[in-house]
C-alpha cells in the first residue's frame, strides 16, 4: 500500500568537508546499485553527479545533483551538495527537503572546518545522520582519532557499529558489530571493482586478538545503546542479563534505528570508497537507520491529507526543456498534464511532464506519490521555496484541519497556522557587481538570462545599473534631492522617495515603478566608488517620455539623474563595514590577526569555542574580497567565517585617495 511504498524510500543527503569523498562515494554508490556501468572518478572527470565544466574542471561539487536509484527493494533519492564554503547555500537548499544524511570524513583529519558548517546545518533542519570514516587506506587514518574528534568538535554522540581490519595500505576489509561478521575485499588489482567480497562469522577468524578488538567493541556498543534507549535496556535486564553476546542482531539494529531517528546516537562505519571498500554496509546502513519519509512527522502531511502539497526547492534551467523545478512531494500524488496551484504566487500553473533525476539525465514517468522527489517540466513561474497544491480547495481544507487541530491548544501571540512551506533562508549579498550586454539588441537577451538565474539562484539579487553605455531613448527627469535627518540624533538616516501630486497622479504603476527601481539603483551605486547612499530624500517633479520607450531605458535614464544630482548635493562618503566572525584552530590564530590588521579590521573580541578560536571583528567590505581563497590559503582550509553587514561608517580620506588610485588604475 502506499504507507509501506513511502516506509522503503529514503531521501538523503551526502555532506562533507572538500576533498573528503563525498562524489566519490557517490559514484560507488550508483555502481554497485547498477545504476552505471563504470565507476566515475573525480580525478578523471568523468564523474555522474559532477557534470558541470567547471566542476570537472576543479574536481569539486558546486551544485546540489539529485539521484535516483534502488538498492535492496528501497527507492534511494540521493543529493551530492558542495562541501565548499563559498557554495553552503547549496547544502542550505538541499538540507531543507532531506530527511536524512550521511556525513563523510577523511579518517586521517577527521572534523575539519567546514564539516563544523554542514552539521550546524543538519542539525537545524533535525536530520538525522550517519557518519562514515573514508579513506581508511591513507597512511594517517585513523578510528580512534576520527572518533574523538566527532565528540569533542561536533559535540555528537558517535555510535560504532564497524571496526576496521587493518589500517593504511594493509587496510583489507572490516567488522560488523551487530551481526558479528567479518567482512574482507580480497583485492589482487587495482582493477578490480569491490563488487566481490567475502563475509563470514567472526568465529572463524583466526586473529585472537582481532577476535578480542570486536568482543570489547561489541560490548560497548551495546552498553552505549542501552545507556540511549529504555526499551533496548529494559530487554536487555530482562532476558540477556547473565548473556550480552546472545543479544540478536535484529534487537540490537532496531534499537540503533531508534536511537539514531531520536538524533540521540549517530551511527559510525569505515571504509574507503576509492578503493571500493565499505560502501555496499553504507548502503544497508542508509536502509536500516535513516527514516522514511513518514517517519519525518511533517504536519503538512496531517493537514493536507491525500491531498498535493509539494516543495519545490530548487530551480534549473535547461536549453531544451526550459525551466525545470525541483519539487519534495509531502502528501498526494503528483501527475503529468495536471494543474496546480502555486500558494506563494497564487496562481495557477499546469505541469507538462513529470520526470525522475538522474544528474544530467531523466526519466519520465507517469505519476509520482508522496515521499518522493521529482522534477517537474512547465511550472513557469515557480521559483524556489514555493509552496505547490492541487488546488485552493484542498488549501482550504488544510486549513480548517490545522485550525481544528489547533482550537485546544494556547495559542502563542496569534499565531495561525501556516500552509507554506519555509523556504531556503537567503542571507542579504555582501558584494555587487555591474553587467552589462554588448549591444542594445542584446538587452532582452540579457533581461532573459537575468530572470532564468534568479530564479535557480535565490541569492542574486538583481538592480538596474545605468551606467550601461546604450542608446538612450527621448526621456525627460526632474527631481530634487537633499538630505533627512534622524531627529533624536545628528545622524543620517534611511533614505526615501516622494512625488509631487499633480505627477504621482499621471504616473501608471507600471512607469512608477520603473521611475522608482532607477532612483534605488543610483542609492545603491553611488555618486562616488560606488558605494550605497544613505539619508538622502528624493521628490520626483517631472517625468515625461516618447513612446516606445522601454521601462528599463526609463530606469537607466532615472539612475543617471539622480547620479548627478547627489554628486551636486555633495555629502560625506560612508563604506560599508562588515561584521565578521572567523573560526579558526589556535595554531592559525596570529596569521589571521595578522590579515585582519592589513585589511583594517578592528577586533572586538576572541572566544573560545571547544579546541577552536573565534574572531569577532569588524572590517569594511572593501577589504574582503577574495577573503574566503586568502584564509583557505592562510589556514590551509581549517577555518570558516561569516560576515554580514554591521554598519555605514565614515571613511578615512587616505583609505579613500588609495582606493580612488586603485580604481582609476584598474579603468
Amino acid at each position: 500500500g502506499r504507507r509501506q511504498y513511502s516506509f522503503l524510500i529514503r531521501n538523503i543527503g551526502i555532506m562533507a568537508h572538500i576533498d573528503a569523498g563525498k562524489t566519490t562515494t557517490t559514484e560507488r554508490m550508483l555502481y554497485y546499485s547498477g545504476y552505471t556501468r563504470a565507476l566515475g572518478d573525480v580525478d578523471d572527470g568523468d564523474t555522474v553527479t559532477d557534470f558541470m565544466v567547471q566542476e570537472r574542471e576543479r574536481g569539486i561539487t558546486i551544485q546540489s545533483a539529485a539521484v535516483t536509484f534502488d538498492w535492496k527493494k528501497h527507492r534511494i533519492n540521493l543529493i551530492d551538495t558542495p562541501g565548499h564554503v563559498d557554495f553552503t547555500l547549496e547544502v542550505e537548499r538541499a538540507l531543507r527537503v532531506l530527511d536524512g544524511a550521511v556525513a563523510v570524513f577523511d579518517a586521517s583529519a577527521g572534523v575539519e572546518a567546514q564539516t563544523l558548517t554542514v552539521w550546524r546545518q543538519a542539525e537545524k533542519h533535525h536530520v538525522p545522520c550517519i557518519c562514515f570514516l573514508n579513506k581508511m587506506d591513507k597512511p594517517g587514518a585513523s578510528l580512534h582519532f576520527s572518533i574523538e574528534s566527532i565528540k569533542k568538535k561536533l559535540k555528537a554522540n558517535p555510535v560504532l557499529l564497524q571496526i576496521p581490519i587493518g589500517s593504511g595500505k594493509s587496510f583489507t576489509g572490516l567488522i560488523d558489530l551487530i551481526t558479528n561478521q567479518q567482512m574482507t575485499w580480497r583485492v589482487k588489482s587495482r582493477a578490480e571493482d569491490g563488487r566481490v567480497f567475502e563475509t563470514k562469522s567472526l568465529s572463524q577468524s583466526d586473529d585472537p586478538e582481532l577476535l578480542q578488538d570486536a568482543m570489547e567493541a561489541r560490548a560497548a556498543l551495546i552498553e552505549q545503546v542501552a545507556d540511549l534507549d529504555d526499551e533496548f535496556a529494559e530487554l536487555l535486564l530482562g532476558v540477556y542479563g547473565e548473556n550480552f553476546d546472545a543479544v540478536p542482531p535484529a534487537k540490537l539494529q532496531e534499537a540503533v534505528r531508534r536511537v539514531t531517528l531520536a538524533r540521540k546516537g549517530v551511527p559510525v562505519l569505515c571504509g574507503s570508497s576509492l578503493r571500493n571498500k565499505g560502501v555496499q554496509p553504507l548502503l544497508d546502513a542508509i536502509t536500516a537507520y535513516l527514516p522514511a519519509p513518514n517517519e519525518r512527522h511533517h504536519d503538512l502531511v496531517r493537514w493536507y491529507q491525500d491531498d498535493l502539497c509539494a516543495l519545490a526547492f530548487k530551480v534549473v534551467h535547461d536549453k531544451q526543456r526550459g525551466p525545470l523545478v525541483f519539487v519534495r512531494i509531502y502528501s498526494g500524488t503528483m501527475k503529468p498534464q495536471s494543474a496546480v496551484l502555486n500558494i506563494n504566487r497564487n496562481n495557477t500553473e499546469r505541469m507538462s511532464r513529470l520526470l525522475l533525476p538522474f544528474a544530467d539525465q531523466h526519466v519520465e514517468i507517469p505519476s509520482l506519490t508522496a515521499g518522493n522527489i521529482a522534477l517537474c517540466v512547465g511550472l513557469k513561474q515557480t521559483v524556489t521555496g514555493d509552496t505547490i497544491v492541487s488546488s485552493k480547495a484542498s488549501a482550504v481544507a488544510a486549513v480548517r484541519r490545522a485550525q481544528k487541530e489547533k482550537e485546544g491548544e494556547r495559542k502563542r501571540g496569534g499565531e495561525q497556522a501556516s500552509l507554506v512551506l519555509a523556504g531556503v533562508e537567503v542571507p542579504e549579498p555582501v558584494f555587487f557587481c555591474s553587467i552589462e550586454p554588448p549591444t542594445m539588441s542584446r538587452q532582452a537577451d540579457l533581461e532573459n538570462a537575468l530572470t532564468c538565474l534568479q530564479r535557480e539562484d535565490p541569492s542574486l539579487k538583481v538592480r538596474v545599473d545605468s551606467d550601461s553605455g546604450q542608446r538612450r531613448h527621448m526621456v525627460t527627469v526632474s527631481v530634487a534631492v537633499c538630505p533627512i535627518m534622524d531627529s533624536s540624533s545628528s545622524s543620517l538616516t534611511s533614505c526615501e522617495i516622494t512625488y509631487d501630486e499633480e505627477v504621482e497622479e499621471q504616473l501608471s504603476p507600471d512607469v512608477r515603478d520603473a521611475v522608482e527601481n532607477g532612483v534605488n539603483s543610483s542609492y545603491l551605486q553611488g555618486p562616488l566608488l560606488g558605494y550605497p547612499v544613505q539619508g538622502v530624500s528624493t521628490m520626483i517633479q517631472s517625468v515625461s517620455m516618447e513612446p516606445g520607450t522601454s521601462l528599463a531605458m526609463l530606469s537607466a535614464c532615472v539612475s543617471r539623474c539622480m547620479l548627478k544630482a547627489l554628486r551636486q548635493a555633495g555629502g560625506q562618503v560612508l563604506e560599508p563595514v562588515m561584521s565578521l566572525e572567523v573560526t579558526v584552530g589556535e595554531e592559525h590564530l596570529s596569521s589571521v590577526l595578522g590579515d585582519l590588521a592589513q585589511r583594517r579590521g578592528a577586533i572586538r573580541d576572541i572566544q573560545s569555542r571547544h579546541d577552536s578560536k573565534v574572531l569577532l571583528a569588524t572590517a569594511p567590505l572593501a577589504e574582503m574580497m577574495g577573503y574566503s581563497t586568502a584564509l583557505r590559503t592562510l589556514t590551509s582550509g581549517n577555518a570558516t567565517f561569516s560576515l554580514q553587514l554591521d554598519i555605514y561608517e565614515a571613511m578615512n580620506p587616505q583609505h579613500q585617495n588609495a582606493l580612488l588610485n586603485k580604481m582609476a588604475g584598474l579603468a
